[in-house]
């Protein structure tokens, strides 16, 4: 989500279109999408509902440049704010965690979400926090990561099937590597569980050869294509599955004026909510990406565990923990992926050699 003055930067980036006297809100649906039509005045001049398809949104939005439309992320804004953005439309993709009048609403159809949709647009842009969607090379790049995230979940759940199972008739697979267990399993089936539990087997072992294309896929990705993720592998514990996925969500180092950002960016903030005296500590927004939120917080895991060498991003970490209560540890662990994300975005834009102790002290005197 961007933030209010880097919203406006975007906004005084973007071409002013002249003559702009309609808004429009568009619902997108999965097959068909409702569409508002609203004029200078705010009066509804046209509803209407269009297939969701790239011929139908050509022909119904041709005839009514030029023109402000207004979307709700979600499955197809992507490619919808795409198209649209040819036509020479000024498209706006709201932030669903500002449309608390439309997710709240006692009326809530997609009719009348449309035009609330288009009544905000034409209100103020900003009001919507808009959202910059990746391009699609970008996109098509992190399908590759998604997969094999999709393929490693599938594999933990045929690995937890079989221990289940066997467990039952008092068998138990050695504790080894998700790569070993298939070999592992199969010397602890039975002959009368082979025909059951050996099609089980078949697929982790397939799944473990899938990975190996992907992963050949990704160090390939980064090597070639993103050679900037070296930079951000010097951290120990961020690998090119971490590093790719954050180039690739970020897509551009210039996208935050502050590093420091990049960490609400991600989720990794505490809420807020102050007023008066009062000023209660919630918990972290998990706005953004939740697969790279993931990821930061997996590696942070590693930083602060036995195996994670010293560091200041280790001490920091330390510090917080050691202060006791029940949610120290995991308040530690957020903390620290949220400096780890702030100190990627860093050693990216900088270029500079990643420092794990003494960073402050040296930079002083220099």
């Amino acid at each position: 989500m961007l933030s209010p003055k880097r919203a406006l930067k975007v906004q005084r980036r973007r071409p002013v279109k002249i003559g702009n006297t309609k808004t429009i809100g568009c619902d997108l649906g999965d097959k068909r999408s409702a569409i508002c039509v609203v004029d200078a005045d705010g009066k509804v001049i046209k509803e209407s509902t269009v297939a969701t398809e790239r011929e139908s949104f050509l022909r119904f939005f041709t005839k009514h440049a030029p023109s402000r439309v207004v979307l709700e992320v979600g499955t197809h804004s992507r490619w919808v704010s795409e198209l649209l953005g040819g036509l020479s439309l000024e498209v706006i993709v709201a932030n669903p965690r500002r449309l608390g009048m439309i997710s709240g609403s006692l009326s809530k159809n997609d009719r009348s979400d449309a035009e609330m949709l288009a009544r905000l647009g034409r209100a103020d842009e900003l009001l919507l926090a808009p959202v910059l969607h990746r391009s699609t090379q970008a996109q098509a790049d992190l399908a590759v990561l998604k997969s094999r995230d999709a393929v490693v979940c599938v594999r933990t759940k045929f690995i937890n099937i079989l221990r289940g199972l066997l467990k039952s008739f008092g068998l138990r697979v050695p504790r080894c590597t998700a790569e070993a267990f298939a070999k592992r399993a199969k010397g602890v089936v039975p002959p009368m569980l082979e025909a059951a539990l050996g099609p089980c087997i078949t697929l982790i072992e397939s799944t473990n050869e899938q990975l190996k294309v992907l992963d050949k896929s990704i160090e390939a990705l980064t090597k070639t294509k993103y050679p900037e993720t070296a930079r951000l592998q010097q951290v120990t514990g961020v690998g090119p599955i971490t590093s790719l996925a954050f180039v690739l969500t970020v897509e551009s180092p210039t996208r935050f004026a502050k590093s420091r950002t990049v960490g609400a960016f991600f989720g990794l903030r505490p809420k807020q909510d102050q007023s008066g005296d009062s000023d209660k500590q919630l918990r972290i927004t998990k706005a953004g990406d939740g697969f790279v939120r993931r990821l930061l917080v997996g590696c942070a895991q590693l930083i602060l565990g036995p195996l994670g060498p010293p560091s200041d991003l280790r001490s920091f970490g330390e510090r917080l923990a050691n202060r006791g209560g029940k949610n120290a540890k995991r308040r530690a662990v957020v903390a620290v992926a949220r400096k780890l994300a702030v100190l990627l975005h860093r050693l990216w834009v900088s270029g500079e050699p990643y420092v794990p102790l003494g960073y402050r002290a040296q930079r002083a005197t220099a």
